[in-house]
């Protein structure tokens, strides 16, 4: 179901349609046929700018006054009954085709061009001319989105919002800004709130997060000052990362940032449901590299310390296939454990993360060198219609990154063993070899990956 997102935006819009109409006291025949009447008075768009405001305010605060099951009859109504027509489709595609290589082709094309757009373009739109009607559009996806698992209907009012939005909200739009700890408190606020990698436990968390050694950045809209779209938080070392609690603890020494040779993206979060499909990941991690390397030209090497949330989960439906990474010397440690075999139910439970693994027993170390393989194997095998399974791993290779090496135990917090053991993954981004590396992703799915860890999927 949706999340209510919508419910936080818009609260200019109640002003201006203060005197907005409550469904209280209708009957829902008489609200459906509100809800259509103000939809065709957006589709038709007559009036100056004041009257598209107004109607666009009203249509909004309808929208943000109903209940589950009204909003998603309001965008059921949309999807429906608000799309191109059909006849009249047919009818400039005909004039179309008799005219193609005539001088009339081009104005029949902008005509078929023209029946093709829906109506349901022109009511989106006009949310673009109230106060936060961006963000409002932004969040009624979110609402939209959930309701599409169950409603397939749904599906042409949804791409064509996601077309929009992708306009909208391309990259040559958006601002990239550094956060630091003197940020506006109400988006520092919307960090903590959005961070979906590694939860912010206090404010003492985020200013460690914001110190001279670390570095946050995000992309933002201008019609969403204070909405971060999708941010970063980088630490600046002098070599890899190998364990995330290391990095966030609080109370290490602030290095030198000045010594650092190697940038750690160790964290980013995109923030807005109703952006999904909307792809600005790759340029942030590019214009934040080119940010760094100018403040800090000692930099040269940039890489992740990423989890891998998908591997518990993938070794829960491909038991078989993971228990192939066990050697007979691995066997032969299990036992010295008090594991069976295979057919043990304790390993089992193990190996699906339904009992979390204890870093400092003698299972952990017998289960270090088959876990790490399958890892390995799943990183650069498992595959969901072509595209990696892990969806860090998606993101990451899908932008050239390589996977570099495997850390065992890298998050030890109960969340890091239950996804994948608390092994951890980087992924590194060599600036010569980003390019090739998209091309070859794209074009037949190959992964980069360092020869340890290829080694690691093979034996």
């Amino acid at each position: 179901m949706p999340t209510g997102l919508v419910a936080r935006s818009l609260s200019k819009v109640r002003e201006i349609v203060a005197n907005a109409t409550g469904l209280g006291s209708e009957t829902p025949e008489k609200t459906q046929a509100r809800i259509r009447q103000q939809l065709q008075e957006c589709a038709e768009g007559l009036g100056g700018e004041v009257s598209t405001r107004q109607r666009a305010a009203r249509l909004a605060q309808t929208y943000l006054d109903l209940d589950d099951e009204g909003r998603h009859s309001f965008l059921k109504m949309i999807a429906l009954e608000f799309g191109p027509d059909p006849a009249r489709i047919a009818e400039a595609h005909t004039r179309y085709q008799s005219s193609v290589g005539t001088s009339g082709q081009w104005d029949a094309e902008a005509e078929l061009r023209a029946a093709m757009r829906s109506s349901r373009i022109r009511i989106l739109t006009q949310f673009n001319a109230i106060p936060q009607g961006v963000k409002f559009l932004v969040d009624l996806r979110a609402d939209l989105i959930g309701y599409l698992r169950d409603d397939p209907e749904l599906k042409p009012l949804d791409r064509e919002l996601e077309a929009r939005l992708s306009a909208w909200f391309d990259v040559g739009f958006l601002e990239l800004s550094r956060l630091t700890w003197r940020s506006p408190a109400a988006l520092l606020e919307k960090i903590v709130e959005y961070e979906a990698v590694h939860e912010i436990s206090s404010w003492s968390d985020l200013k460690n997060r914001l110190d001279s050694d670390r570095r946050c950045y995000g992309f933002f809209h201008p019609r969403m000052p204070l909405e971060p779209l999708i941010f970063v938080e980088v630490a600046l070392l002098e070599g890899l990362a190998d364990n995330v609690q290391a990095l966030l603890d609080e109370h290490a020494p602030v290095s030198d940032a000045s010594r650092a040779t190697t940038a750690i993206f160790y964290s980013i979060s995109a923030t807005q449901a109703g952006l999904r499909g909307v792809s600005f990941g790759n340029f942030l991690l590019k214009r934040v590299v080119d940010d760094l390397q100018r403040d800090f030209p000692r930099l040269k090497t940039f890489a992740t310390l990423s989890p891998i949330p998908g591997l518990t989960r993938w070794v829960t439906r491909n038991r078989e296939e993971a228990l192939a990474s066990f050697s007979p010397t691995d066997w032969k440690r299990l036992a010295e454990t008090g594991v069976e075999g295979a057919e043990d139910s304790h390993l089992n439970s193990l190996l699906t993360g339904e009992t979390p693994l204890d870093a400092d027993s003698s299972m952990a170390r017998a289960l270090r060198d088959p876990l790490l393989r399958i890892a390995a194997r799943y990183l650069l095998g498992a595959r969901d219609k072509e595209r990696p399974t892990d969806p860090v791993a998606r993101f990451h290779l899908g932008n050239g990154a390589r996977v570099e090496r495997l850390n065992w135990l890298a998050d030890t917090s109960a969340k890091g063993i239950g996804q994948s053991w608390g092994i951890m993954v980087n992924y590194l981004y060599d600036p010569d070899r980003i390019e090739d590396n998209v091309e070859r992703f794209a074009r037949n799915g190959e992964v980069d990956a360092a020869s340890s860890v290829r080694r690691l999927a093979e034996r």
